[in-house]
């Protein structure tokens, strides 16, 4: 209703008051909406959008850090993009009384976020996943028959790394969201900050640097195992899907899959989030209650296939959507998942030495 009032308003005005329309700026990854919710939005509330892209936390993190970003909403992950952001007080606090479809977000979901934003104050959920494989299993198993499809052994072992780099590997270039994977299958914590459990995660990262094809963003991957040009990808679900997906419509001969590493996977939240200096703090709080429509968001997931936080919006799904798996987990999947924490300064620091040393390859 706030959104017809404030388009209607604007029609009242004419064109001197339409000319200065608000301006909504979006700061979300790319390949993460359906353009038709933007288009709606914007139709309904005559408020105009913006919309820029990025492809890594580090590059959103950034932008935020050196403060005056220009940006109205952002999508930070809940760990540990997030959780700096909102104890670094980068985020305005959301007034929830102008968000009154925030009741439609799962409770269950929200509570995991709770714990680096106490009372749910700065954000909601937009979409979630997994990591794990990306995978053409044919050509994986017609080079190593034996290898386990279903274990981060296939990643981490070099003896069947080896062996499947011939139909190429990539593994996402993201140390948070690589990085306690890695860490949980030698055996650690995955919030470590030992250095010698680092250390043996740097080790066991280089033993597998010379059979890896790219270290590419994750934008990058989905294209690639679309196209074949990999067989094997270490990145987020809904990529892999997405990838699945463009690989059917091409019409390619492979099938793309994604599977979850049997020992666990990462399970991660994407948010929204409204900086501190926002310049248009009105229309992001019109835009997330927009957004967290079951409609709206079953619109999103169809079209970026990550499952979202609105348990209504299930339903409005294609029913192949509805049931499958690497969309929507089984409680099993989830059970077995793990949330990664936010590791010290000082870790934080090892782990970008760690990763600079692995992406270079020595």
């Amino acid at each position: 209703m706030r959104r017809l009032l404030l388009a209607a308003a604007l029609l009242l005005l004419g064109p001197a008051a339409q000319a200065q329309q608000p301006v909504l700026n979006i700061y979300n990854w790319a390949d993460y909406i359906d353009p038709y919710a933007i288009e709606r939005f914007q139709r309904e509330t005559g408020i105009r959008v913006r919309y820029d892209v990025y492809d890594t936390l580090e590059t959103l993190e950034g932008k935020l850090s050196a403060g005056r970003s220009g940006y109205d909403i952002v999508v930070p992950t809940s760990e540990p993009t997030f959780h700096r952001l909102v104890r670094a007080g980068a985020l305005r606090p959301l007034d929830m009384a102008r968000i009154p479809n925030a009741r439609n977000l799962d409770p269950a979901l929200m509570a995991r976020i709770a714990a680096v934003d106490p009372g749910n104050r700065h954000g909601v959920i937009y979409l979630w996943g997994t990591v794990g494989f990306g995978m053409i299993p044919e050509r994986i198993r017609a080079l190593a028959p034996d290898a386990p499809l279903d274990s981060m052994a296939l990643l981490m072992d070099p003896q069947h790394l080896r062996r499947i780099s011939r139909c190429g590997v990539a593994v996402m270039d993201s140390a948070v969201d690589v990085l306690p994977s890695v860490l949980r299958h030698l055996g650690f914590h995955p919030d470590t900050a030992a250095q010698a459990e680092l250390d043996a995660a740097q080790r066991a990262l280089l033993a597998i640097r010379p059979f890896l094809r790219s270290i590419p963003s994750p934008p990058a991957l989905i294209e690639a195992l679309a196209n074949g040009e990999i067989c094997l990808a270490f990145t987020y679900s809904g990529d892999v899907i997405q990838a699945a997906a463009r690989a059917r419509e091409a019409r390619r001969a492979h099938e793309v899959r994604y599977v979850t590493p049997r020992e666990g996977a990462q399970l991660w939240f994407d948010m929204l989030a409204i900086p501190a200096d926002a310049p248009n703090p009105d229309a992001a709080h019109a835009f997330i209650d927009f957004v967290l429509e079951p409609e709206v968001m079953a619109g999103i997931t169809r079209q970026v296939r990550y499952p979202n936080a609105v348990p209504a919006s299930r339903a409005l799904l294609p029913q192949e959507v509805q049931d499958d798996p690497s969309v929507f987990p089984d409680a099993e999947t989830i059970a077995r998942s793990f949330v990664a924490g936010t590791p010290s300064q000082a870790a934080e620091r090892a782990r970008a030495r760690l990763w600079a040393r692995f992406r270079a390859g020595r």
